[in-house]
């Protein structure tokens, strides 16, 4: 019988470490999960140490405010993991956290996998040493990613992406439609991010967007899916302060029902653009961080990429047009997507490179996963040379 421990950040990260922790359960009915969890994985069988939401920072100043309460919250995880070290120790995404406390705790003999790889080819390829000190095997869920980091003597092993397994390929708008009661006209969804500090910076703009579009789509509607309580309540003030006055609608949860029923989606950068990919609609990308953090990205050439939405890297192309910092206003991610709504039949060959990237993400990761993982547990020798260097 495995014993895991598992430590996930924020929303995305939930939903994956509830997927490993379902097909480990295939395999190997005993085993047991605890850590830091989201509703999914307690769902799952996890059981909570605390919740997967006091990870949920975005940005490097953004950090800083939390930076106490973060090394707190790693110096009570490490104390607990060593006073009973499990058999693996299975960090999902947060890097910046997971991977300083896999590197603590594989240093200790302490087996650790780390689930999806840090986008190390795009920005802070430092990390690419922290990461072959800090992890026995890195499970990638881009195919790009794993032969990068073998190339950097680290173990790694592309399992496709479970929301490639989940979503079952391009959706049926009508239908969906119907069941959120919508009418006729053009369906546009809005997603401005999982995160407080996302809606608190996209809101505005997606909202000022809305405001646009209604002044020039004639019986446009538009519906808005919500992570949390706290994210709607955030997302409402922003529409009373900015937006038309027709309201939206507003839902708690289903992000791919939203999906499938628009016609186009005003979305966050990140996992929600492979979603909207993988459902098959047109999208307008938007990303925003703190001023300062922009300075540092830029002043220091940190990001080492073209694009920053998953489904231009993916495609290696510009597929969907992306917005970034200034360039993220009412008017300009209006115009994006009204520009989807009058040509609809400009969306055909992204929507076929759509399909095709979803087919080569459709690989039973959450299976995949499962198998490195106890893998890892049964077999792999932890321990890493000279951890210390790393973190410098």
């Amino acid at each position: 019988m495995a014993r895991i421990v598992i430590i996930a950040g924020e929303t995305s990260g939930d939903r994956l470490a509830a997927g490993l922790i379902n097909a480990v359960r295939a395999i190997q009915p005993d085993a047991e999960f605890e850590g830091v969890a989201g509703p999914e994985m307690v769902a799952a069988g996890c059981m909570p140490w605390r919740d997967s939401n006091e990870l949920a920072v975005m940005g490097i100043f953004e950090v800083l405010h939390d930076l106490p309460r973060l090394r707190r919250l790693m110096a009570d995880l490490e104390a607990r993991i060593l006073r009973d070290p499990p058999d693996v120790f299975v960090g999902v995404d947060a890097p910046d956290f997971n991977l300083r406390l896999e590197l603590r705790l594989r240093s200790a003999g302490i087996r650790t996998v780390h689930y999806v790889s840090p986008s190390v080819w795009a920005w802070r390829p430092g990390r690419v040493k922290v990461l072959r000190s800090a992890c026995d095997l890195v499970l990638c869920l881009l195919p790009f990613e794993a032969a990068f980091l073998e190339r950097h003597g680290i173990a790694a092993r592309f399992i496709g992406h479970p929301l490639a397994d989940e979503i079952p390929g391009q959706a049926d708008p009508t239908a969906a439609r119907e069941a959120l009661g919508l009418g006729t006209g053009p369906v546009v969804a809005i997603l401005p991010g999982s995160r407080l500090g996302e809606v608190k910076r996209l809101g505005p703009p997606f909202v000022q967007a809305a405001e646009w579009l209604t002044n020039r789509a004639e019986g446009i509607q538009f519906v808005v899916p919500t992570v949390s309580h706290s994210t709607r309540e955030l997302f409402e003030r922003c529409w009373t302060e900015h937006g038309p006055l027709a309201r939206p609608l507003i839902l708690d949860g289903q992000a791919h029902e939203a999906m499938a029923a628009a016609d186009v989606v005003l979305t966050a950068s990140g996992t929600a653009t492979l979603e909207v990919m993988l459902v098959g609609r047109p999208m307008v990308v938007a990303y925003r961080v703190s001023s300062l953090t922009f300075m540092l990205f830029r002043g220091l050439r940190l990001a080492k990429v073209a694009y920053f939405s998953l489904p231009n890297l993916l495609a290696d192309q510009l597929l969907v047009p992306e917005y970034l910092q200034s360039q993220v206003t009412g008017p300009v991610l209006g115009a994006a997507v009204l520009g989807f709504i009058e040509a609809p039949e400009q969306c055909a060959t992204m929507l076929d490179k759509f399909a095709e990237l979803h087919r080569q993400l459709r690989r039973s990761a959450s299976r995949q996963a499962a198998t490195a993982v106890l893998e890892v547990a049964e077999t792999g020798t932890a321990g890493a040379t000279n951890p210390a260097t790393a973190l410098q």
